[in-house]
């Protein structure tokens, strides 16, 4: 991954920032996106990424996003979507469904808004890669966290779907289910046994060692060892 123009969404923290980090200081040309401007210029200036203010839940920030790198550097090789966020665990009795609206937007209709644009970009220059970072919890059901992991299934599901319509193409779509990760996403509600979760930098470097492979596997899940 060198000389590359990449996108990641949610990249002024925790994964997106790891990412953004590694990938900002091995001579390629980031832009990181996120949602409140102090801390995206922050970080930006902190690991030498470019910072633009976008919401993934409209889809016209991320037209504007992808507009942006493409005029300022000519193309998308590679395009991250990691932006989202987390609910409390609690029973679907005490779920708050307006919540899990809110958190679909940002977690399932922020990934199909980057994978669309960033799609039609790659379309248009004939290559690319779009990662979606999903979970773990898209891949095994857990109690007390109905609406996390019915966001997950749905974009597992989604980034399946759009794999298939790019075969034959040297457009790429990978994806990524990462186990607990010592991030902000928890918020102030952090799970009791956060200390024992993975680093986000590591889980960062092993989706860079992923994407550097002869051959990538479409779908990396990390556990915790």
């Amino acid at each position: 991954m060198k000389d590359k123009v990449i996108v990641i969404t949610g990249g002024s923290k925790g994964l997106g920032k790891g990412l953004a980090n590694i990938l900002a200081n091995n001579s390629n040309r980031v832009v990181i996106c996120a949602r409140h401007e102090v801390e995206l210029d922050k970080t930006a200036k902190e690991i030498g990424a470019i910072p633009f203010l976008a919401d993934v839940a409209k889809e016209e920030d991320v037209e504007l996003l992808a507009a942006y790198a493409v005029k300022e550097f000519g193309c998308i090789d590679l395009w991250i979507n990691n932006a989202g966020i987390w609910l409390p665990h609690a029973s679907i009795e005490d779920t708050d469904l307006k919540k899990v609206q809110e958190m679909f937007l940002v977690n399932v209709f922020g990934t199909m808004n980057g994978s669309k644009i960033a799609l039609t970009q790659m379309r248009k220059q004939g290559h690319g890669t779009v990662v979606n970072i999903i979970s773990t919890s898209g891949l095994i059901a857990r109690p007390q966290s109905s609406g996390y992991a019915a966001s997950k299934w749905a974009v597992r599901g989604f980034t399946d779907s759009i794999r298939e319509e790019v075969k034959g193409t040297d457009i790429h779509v990978l994806s990524v289910y990462p186990g607990g990760m010592q991030t902000d996403l928890f918020g102030e509600q952090k799970p009791e046994e956060m200390n024992k979760y993975m680093t986000f930098e590591s889980v960062a470097e092993k989706i860079i060692e992923n994407l550097d492979a002869l051959e990538p596997l479409t779908e990396l899940i990390i556990k915790r060892t």
